[in-house]
C-alpha cells in the first residue's frame, strides 16, 4: 500500500524545500492533542499545556478534529492557490492570508476531511453544495459528539465566520506558545531545507527524496514518487509543482498532501525520538501475533489516529461489522486498543503508548 505521486513533465526549478509555520503550528496542535503519537515531545507538552489559558484550551477542543487525527490541509493553503505553484508564506500572518484565499468550497471540504463521505483525494461534489454529502457528513460527526455535530453545522451555515474564528484562534495560538517555539524550531528547519535544497541542485530529486525519508522512493522510469504508507492514494504534478516541507515536531508522521486538484505537499519529520522497550516477552509475542493479520494492521492504522465505531471500521474496510468485532476483540485481549462509550456510539481507539513499545519502526510505520 502506497501513496503515488506522477510527476511526469515536472520541471527542476518547482520542486521546493520550504519552512511553513502554519503547518509547524497544525502539528503543535496535533501534539498538543495527541500527545502518545510524539512521545519524545512530553517535556514541551506539559510545559505548554501548564501554561495554557483555560479559555484558550476550550478553543483549542473546539475544533480539533482539524488537527487531532493528524492535521487539515487547511496548514498548507498555498497548495490550494490556482496555478498550483504557489509557495508558503514567510510569516505566520502571511500564512493566514493564503488560508483567506482559499474559496469557501475549498475550506469547507478541506475541514471537513475526517468526517465526510467524499473520498479524500477524490473528486466529487462537497458538503456545501450537495444536501446528500451534507447529510452524511453531518451523520459523521454525530459519531465524534455533540461539539462536532456543532461546530460541524456553524461551518455549514457559515463558512465565513468561522474562516474568522480559525485565524483568531490561530493568531492567539501563535501569541500563547507557538511563536516562542517557532524561533526556536526554525533555525533547525532552515537548515535541513538548505541541505535538502543543495541535494537537489547537485544530486537530483531522487537523493533529495531519499534523504527525506527511506519510505520515499522516485521511480524514474515510471516518473513517479512513490512513499510507502498503510494508506493508498494517488495525484500527480501536472503543470504544477512539489513541496518537500519539513517538520520538527512531526516525527513519526510522514504525511502527503494530494488532495484533488492541490499542489502534492511532502510534510516530513526531521529527527527521531527514542521510544521504550517492551514490558515482557509474553506480552510482546501476544501483541505481535494479534497484529500479524493484515485486516487488523490497517485497523490499527484507522484506530491511531482517531475513535471510530464498529460500523465506521466495517464501511471503510468492506466487511461485516461481525468481522471487525472479531478482529476488535483480539486487539482488546492484546491490550492494544480502548474502547469508551460516548452517547448511543461506542468508540474503539489504539493505545499508542502501548504500541510505542513494540518498536519505533512498528509505530512509524502505522502512523506514517
Amino acid at each position: 500500500m502506497s501513496v503515488h505521486i506522477d510527476i511526469a513533465g515536472l520541471r527542476p526549478e518547482r520542486t521546493a524545500v520550504v519552512l511553513s509555520p502554519l503547518a509547524e503550528l497544525g502539528m503543535a496542535l496535533h501534539a498538543l492533542s495527541e500527545p502518545a503519537h510524539h512521545p519524545g515531545l512530553q517535556g514541551w507538552v506539559t510545559g505548554v499545556t501548564a501554561r495554557l489559558d483555560p479559555h484558550l484550551a476550550d478553543r483549542m477542543c473546539e475544533a480539533d478534529f482539524l488537527w487531532r487525527s493528524t492535521f487539515s490541509d487547511l496548514f498548507l493553503p498555498c497548495a490550494g492557490l490556482p496555478g498550483r505553484i504557489a509557495l508558503p508564506g514567510a510569516t505566520l500572518g502571511e500564512e493566514l492570508d493564503l488560508l483567506d484565499k482559499l474559496s469557501d468550497e475549498q475550506f469547507v471540504d478541506a475541514a471537513l476531511e475526517f468526517t465526510c463521505a467524499v473520498g479524500y483525494g477524490e473528486c466529487g461534489p462537497t458538503a456545501l453544495t450537495d444536501p446528500q454529502v451534507r447529510r452524511r457528513a453531518l451523520e459523521l460527526a454525530a459519531a465524534r459528539g455533540p461539539q462536532q455535530v456543532r461546530f460541524s453545522e456553524r461551518l455549514l451555515a457559515d463558512p465565513p465566520r468561522i474562516r474568522a474564528w480559525l485565524r483568531q484562534f490561530l493568531q492567539d495560538c501563535d501569541e500563547a506558545f507557538f511563536a516562542e517555539a517557532w524561533s526556536r524550531l526554525s533555525h533547525q528547519l532552515a537548515a535541513d531545507a538548505r541541505h535538502k535544497t543543495e541535494l537537489l541542485r547537485r544530486k537530483g530529486l531522487a537523493e533529495a527524496l531519499a534523504a527525506v525519508s527511506p519510505a520515499v522512493t522516485l521511480e524514474e522510469a515510471a516518473g513517479r514518487i512513490t512513499v510507502d504508507k498503510l494508506g493508498e492514494g494517488r495525484t500527480a504534478t501536472g503543470d504544477g509543482g512539489l513541496l518537500l516541507v519539513p517538520t520538527s515536531l512531526g516525527w513519526p508522521h510522514l504525511m502527503v498532501l494530494h488532495r484533488h486538484d492541490w499542489q502534492p505537499v511532502l510534510h516530513y519529520p526531521v529527527g527521531t525520538h527514542g521510544l521504550a522497550a517492551p514490558a515482557s516477552v509474553e506480552q510482546l509475542a501476544l501483541r505481535m501475533t494479534a497484529l500479524s493479520h493484515p485486516v487488523r494492521m490497517r485497523i490499527c492504522r484507522h484506530l491511531a489516529r482517531s475513535a471510530y465505531t464498529t460500523g465506521e471500521l466495517a464501511q471503510a474496510h468492506g466487511v461485516t461489522a461481525p468481522e471487525i468485532s472479531r478482529h476488535l476483540a483480539v486487539l482488546k485481549k492484546a491490550g492494544l486498543i480502548t474502547t469508551r462509550r460516548r452517547g448511543r456510539y461506542v468508540m474503539h481507539q489504539l493505545d499508542v503508548t502501548v504500541v510505542a513499545r513494540l518498536g519505533s519502526e512498528f509505530l512509524e510505520g502505522i502512523l506514517r
